[in-house]
């Protein structure tokens, strides 16, 4: 390799690199998605990494959680334990999404803040 195509194959690398990365970053963007979004389109954000917010409500039996909107639309929240003390409380989540017809809309979360 000649003095001038070592620079060269170098930047050429590190673009490469950038992009590699850049591909990587896109699909753990959190995409910003509202309740009714995510109640009447579940299937076009399964499994993917989205952020909503409502309040946190809950069922005894048997116990789940979920968040909803003034209209009612809801997602099931998990781990239970993580989302309890916000019962009753404006919230804002992110996490991971997933809906199958048998277990409806349900989110894992990543994190958790008042509004």
């Amino acid at each position: 390799m000649t003095a001038h195509a070592r620079p060269a194959a170098t930047c050429l690398a590190i673009l490469l690199a950038g992009l590699l990365l850049g591909a990587c970053s896109d699909e753990n963007a959190v995409a910003e998605v509202p309740l009714p979004v995510l109640a009447n389109n579940p299937a076009a954000h399964d499994d993917s990494r989205v952020a909503t917010q409502g309040v946190v409500r809950r069922f005894e039996d048997p116990l789940h959680y979920w968040i909803e909107d003034e209209d009612l639309h809801r997602v099931e929240l998990f781990p239970q334990e993580r989302i309890a003390p916000y019962l009753g409380e404006a919230v804002r989540v992110q996490g991971h999404f997933r809906f199958s017809p048998s277990e409806g809309r349900r989110l894992t979360l990543e994190s958790v803040e008042r509004r």
